[in-house]
This record gives C-alpha cells, sequence and structure tokens, in this order.
C-alpha cells in the first residue's frame, strides 16, 4: 500500500495493472474495471475527505465552481509521463465521487480493434450517416476514434469534431483535424452543429446524438453532402434505427425515415466481451451496409425483416451479432457460457 495516496499513483497503479476505468467512492476503497470486472485495490476504504480531497485534485478553480453549482461535470485531463484520462465527477448520498476512464495513448486501427474491412469500407464513403453504437463501456468512443484516424491518414480533407469531453487528441495528417469540446468550445452539440456547416467540413464528428435536435441537424448534415460519424448507447441495428426514428414526433417518423433511409452508410454495433482466459477482452460486433434493399425497407418501416437483410448480407460485408459470437467461440477465443449469453437466438446457437 501506498503510505500517501494520491490520485496520480492511483491512476499510475491502474494503468500499470491495464484497466479501464478508476472509481472512487465513499466508504469503499478506489476500485477498477480490469478485464470487465469491477476489482478493489488494495489502499483503505475512502472517508469523505479523503475522497473528495482526491476527486478535487483533478479539477481547476472553475470546474471546482461550476461542479459545486450542477453537481455534475464530464472533462479530460492529462497527466505527464502517465497518460489521459476521461472523468465523470458526481454526488452520491451528497458525497462527491468520480469515475474515470483511461484513455489509450494511441489510436488504434480499425484492422487492430479486430473490426473487418466493410467497417473500412463504411467510412471511405464521400458522404452520408455512418453509426457507431453499443452500451455503455462497449468501446465505441475508440472505435469512432479509429475511423476518425483512417481518414485522417487518407484523405486530404478537413475534418471537424464536437465531443463531450475530448479523449483522444489527433494530429494533423493529410486532413486538417478540428476538435471542439462541448462547454469548453460550445454550449451544446446541437448549437455546435447548427454553425459547423458554415465551417466547410468535409467530415463531421459528433461524440453522441442525445437528443432531437442534435439528431435532425446530424441527420441533414449526412444529407447534404457530408460524410457525419456519431454514436448511440443502442444494441442493435434494427433498434438504432427505431431509436432515430421515435426520437421525433409521430407526424414527422415518415419523412425521418426517408431521410434515413437516403442518408445512412453503415451501422457497426459492438460489445466487449472477456476471453477464453479472462486476461482481456474481446469485441464482437454486428455490420448492417445500407444496400438499397435496407434503404427500402427503412422507408417503409419493415424493420423486423432488418436482422434477415443482415443474415443473407454477408456479400455486401454485413455480419449479424449472433454470427460474430459463433465465429468468436468456435475460433476459441470466447467461452461457450460467454457467447450463448449474448446471442439474440439462444436455439439455434446451442444446435452448432
Amino acid at each position: 500500500m501506498f503510505l500517501t495516496l494520491s490520485l496520480d499513483k492511483l491512476l499510475k497503479h491502474c494503468q500499470e495493472r491495464h484497466a479501464s476505468d478508476l472509481h472512487l467512492s465513499v466508504g469503499l476503497p478506489p476500485m477498477a474495471r480490469i478485464n470487465g470486472e469491477i476489482i478493489a485495490l488494495p489502499f483503505d476504504n475512502l472517508d469523505q475527505e479523503t475522497c473528495q480531497t482526491l476527486v478535487y485534485s483533478a479539477l481547476n478553480t472553475d470546474q471546482i465552481v461550476k461542479f459545486e453549482k450542477d453537481w455534475e461535470l464530464d472533462f479530460s485531463f492529462t497527466l505527464k509521463e502517465i497518460g489521459r484520462f476521461r472523468v465523470n465527477i458526481f454526488k452520491e448520498r451528497n458525497y462527491t465521487e468520480a469515475s474515470f476512464r483511461i484513455v489509450s495513448p494511441e489510436v488504434l486501427s480499425i484492422t487492430q480493434l479486430g473490426l473487418p474491412e466493410a467497417a473500412l469500407e463504411i467510412v471511405r464513403r464521400p458522404n452520408g450517416l455512418v453509426l457507431v453504437t453499443g452500451p455503455t463501456g462497449s468501446g465505441k468512443t475508440t472505435t469512432l476514434n479509429s475511423m476518425v484516424d483512417q481518414i485522417n491518414q487518407e484523405r486530404r480533407c478537413r475534418i471537424i469534431t464536437v465531443e463531450d469531453p475530448i479523449e483522444y487528441l489527433h494530429q494533423h495528417k493529410k486532413s486538417v483535424i478540428l476538435q471542439r469540446e462541448v462547454y469548453s468550445d460550445t454550449h451544446s452539440f446541437n448549437i455546435a452543429l447548427r454553425h459547423v456547416l458554415r465551417q466547410d467540413p468535409d467530415i463531421i464528428v459528433v461524440g453522441e446524438m442525445r437528443d432531437l435536435e442534435t439528431i435532425s441537424t446530424a441527420i441533414t448534415a449526412a444529407e447534404t453532402g457530408h460524410l457525419v460519424i456519431t454514436t448511440l448507447h443502442t444494441n442493435d441495428s434494427q433498434q438504432t434505427i427505431d431509436r432515430i426514428v421515435d426520437v421525433f414526433p409521430p407526424h414527422q417518423q415518415d419523412q425521418i425515415r426517408v431521410q434515413l433511409a437516403s442518408s445512412l452508410q453503415g451501422i457497426v454495433c459492438q460489445q466487449l466481451l472477456p476471453n477464453v482466459e479472462k486476461k482481456g477482452r474481446v469485441l464482437a460486433y454486428e455490420i448492417l451496409i445500407a444496400t438499397p434493399a435496407v434503404r427500402r425497407l427503412i422507408r417503409e418501416n419493415k424493420l423486423s425483416q432488418i436482422d434477415t437483410f443482415i443474415q443473407t448480407g454477408s456479400e455486401h460485408g454485413m455480419i449479424s451479432m449472433d454470427k460474430c459470437l459463433k465465429d468468436l467461440y468456435q475460433k476459441g477465443i470466447i467461452s461457450y457460457d460467454v457467447a450463448l449469453s449474448k446471442v439474440k437466438n439462444p436455439t439455434a446457437f446451442k444446435e452448432i
């Protein structure tokens, strides 16, 4: 155990243990998520004063004022020689607590993440809407930034991102890339998006589509010749399309289906699962490509048929989550129980 507990030492300890997150809560020792599981670190339980001192050590004066006013705060910061971190500070039973996400020091390529060629081809489209979806902690932001880096390496264009907060810091390569942070550089996603078209973007990256106005503006931008890449908290392609449409009032939904059908390029749905040795995690994914047949299903609101088209669309680069899970199990990468717990159709999976 360290003689003096400090945030720097805690974060360094987490990095040395290859943790993805650090959680500070009153009444518990510092906790880390390692290979997907929450593990207690070898320190004493945090009392109220110690926990707040650790959390506040990451904040500047302005951030302290904002947190004490709003009781919620998202931001990111870099510690020299340790790394970069995304932070959420919050109140719990009137205690000040926090979650720290440890950001990888480098942006992995789409191939290094384990995604197939189809994911590369989606981001090589000149325009349209590309969606990366999955539950919290499924690596959406990592995949989104891999897509951005791929474009940055291959195309001479202007990329503008709107993020809350900025996690990965990109360097200008072939592209010019401008990264704007909500609350530091703009008041909200939708305000930033309303003005972004006047900033001459080729690629627009939206950290997350959170509300009707942001979704509407993103779809409009995708229709007007820009490539828009963004994320949603949804579990599969059908649910993703339903979520987007259902955000709008009933009288607008038919029009949104038409707009979405014309602008969508593809959806990557993903989740992170423990590998068979439980010493790391592996990416499982579903990929929908917006073929003419898929566009027709969206326009005609026949989304119940989406899964069938994904299952039979391998020639277009599509793959279902169940097929991906089956492949990972048969290759000995994940266990049978893990695969079975995540498939949509357990009966069919048991027959393999």
